[in-house]
């Protein structure tokens, strides 16, 4: 059989509970619920981090944030970290990325056939052709993903939410759409697979979306989550989470009239929504031009995101303060094969945006990456049942978020709240009990054992999981993808993959 195409569709700050499968009472994702119907959806998939970059390598490397180094935006090319795409196109495949990358400088843009970038967040700045193209219909004054330009600096990224000028094929998820589509072809003409990533910048703000979108959502049919009103303070949140929901509850963001908080907000949810639908269109569209070619048998689709949004969780618009909430660290991860994958089947277990390298290459009939740290949820996407990590973790660089099981905690270091809580603070969640985290648990006498094992756990982690440039004694990479440096082989990033340090014959490190 050929190796299978691939499609990753990737959006950005998508919140895992607003989806029309998951029961949310008034988004419309037809085409995501068709996918997840058709595919296999994972209920427990945790990002690797909560901001854009950083989650962004770890999907592309399958390295986990403390191995590949990155905890802000953007930054210098990683030194030889491979990428999903330069591995695939070294065995063959077609490579392309498009939308929103936000990556490293030249990491991803030397490793693709085919590279747009539609958001200013890569080397080179906005697409020349997505640019071009919008100048051609005379709108691209009128393009609004990063600012509501008639409003000057109070339009840069605002939470507060209008419907766009743009009609949907000149909107970046159109655009991206029908480039990805494109490329496409032309690998089929040219008789190769095809290795696709389109990337979509919403629902992230501005949350302007085209129409029919905006109108999908009239402020009368609009239901806030449960946990947009509560008394954070006896809940126990945390001080910086409690100052940020006072400050947008101010309402000093909105720039449109009515400008208290409560209208801004029901503004701020439609907006969301709205993009939401429009990301679910442009995947719509991708899907539809699969079926029409004949490729959707032997094209693996995914879409995810790099981290949620809170969606006026909390009472909070943005994805920050992002480790503290599920909203923003439990994602959307749904895989479709026709023919292959276990239709319909829901996983729960516990997998991570590292595991997507290695899942593919596995399906693709390539050689793992050992770069990567993710697993494969191959068994998993034929319907059985494995357990793939004991904990899933999400990293900041000055505190880390745990999932296990029903639970998850939030660790900080004790100088993190020091003139609140000199003793320390921590934040711990029973999310059968109370799937909207509005009572944190970490004081409760009763919830010291469960604290114990995950911070234990955590360590355990963090040591087990550490790759390093040299350890003693030595030990050696697999020899295809291994690189000599002064009697020490590494891998291509110049460190030693930590499943070869954890099983070491001999019983030196077991």
């Amino acid at each position: 059989m050929s190796r299978p195409n691939i499609v990753f569709l990737f959006s950005d700050q998508h919140n895992a509970k607003v989806l029309g499968h998951k029961g949310h009472p008034t988004v419309r994702t037809p085409h995501l619920d068709r996918l997840a119907h058709d595919g296999v959806r994972f209920e427990n998939a945790v990002t690797q981090n909560p901001i854009c970059t950083p989650s962004r390598v770890s999907f592309l490397s399958g390295q986990y944030c403390h191995n590949h180094g990155y905890y802000g935006l953007s930054g210098a090319n990683p030194g030889g970290l491979p990428s999903i795409f330069g591995h695939f196109r070294a065995a063959g495949y077609r490579t392309s990325a498009v939308g929103k990358i936000h990556c490293p400088e030249y990491w991803i843009e030397d490793a693709v056939d085919h590279f747009h970038e539609t958001c200013d967040c890569s080397i080179g700045g906005r697409s020349k052709a997505y640019a071009a193209f919008l100048e051609s219909r005379g709108k691209l004054h009128l393009e609004d993903h990063g600012a509501l330009r008639e409003l000057g600096k109070r339009g840069g990224q605002t939470m507060d939410s209008r419907v766009s000028p743009l009609a949907f094929e000149e909107s970046q998820e159109g655009w991206i759409a029908q480039s990805t589509i494109d490329f496409m072809e032309r690998s089929v003409t040219e008789g190769k697979p095809f290795l696709a990533f389109a990337s979509f910048p919403r629902p992230h703000q501005c949350t302007a979306p085209s129409e029919p979108f905006w109108s999908m959502y009239p402020p009368e049919s609009l239901v806030l989550p449960p946990n947009a009103d509560y008394d954070m303070a006896a809940g126990r949140k945390a001080p910086h989470v409690i100052r940020n929901a006072e400050h947008w509850r101010k309402g000093a963001w909105a720039v449109f009239e009515p400008a208290t908080f409560e209208a801004a907000r029901l503004r701020k949810l439609r907006g969301y929504l709205g993009a939401v639908s429009q990301v679910d269109h442009a995947v719509g569209q991708v899907l539809e031009f699969l079926e029409q070619k004949g490729l959707a048998e032997n094209t693996i689709v995914i879409y995810s995101t790099d981290h949620g949004d809170y969606a006026c969780e909390h009472g909070i618009m943005e994805k920050a303060p992002g480790i503290c909430a599920d909203a923003i660290t439990h994602i959307p991860f749904i895989w479709r094969w026709k023919g292959h994958f276990s239709a319909g089947h829901v996983a729960t277990e516990l997998v991570e945006s590292v595991d997507v390298v290695n899942t593919l290459c596995d399906l693709a009939g390539l050689e793992r990456l050992e770069t990567s740290d993710g697993g494969s949820l191959a068994k998993l996407l034929n319907g059985g049942h494995e357990e793939l990590h004991r904990i899933a973790v999400t990293e900041f660089a000055w505190s880390k978020s745990v999932r296990k099981g029903k639970h998850r905690l939030v660790y900080y270091p004790r100088g993190m709240f020091a003139k609140e809580y000199p003793d320390g603070f921590g934040e711990l969640y029973d999310l059968e009990q109370d799937p909207w985290e509005m009572k944190n648990l970490y004081f409760d006498d009763a919830s010291r054992p469960v604290i114990a094992e995950l911070e234990h756990d955590l360590l355990e982690w963090l040591v087990t999981t550490t790759r390093n440039r040299s350890v003693w004694p030595p030990t050696y990479a697999h020899p295809e993808q291994g690189v000599e440096r002064y009697h020490i082989v590494t891998n291509a990033d110049g460190k030693l993959p930590w499943q070869h340090v954890c099983t070491k014959a001999g019983g030196a490190y077991t």
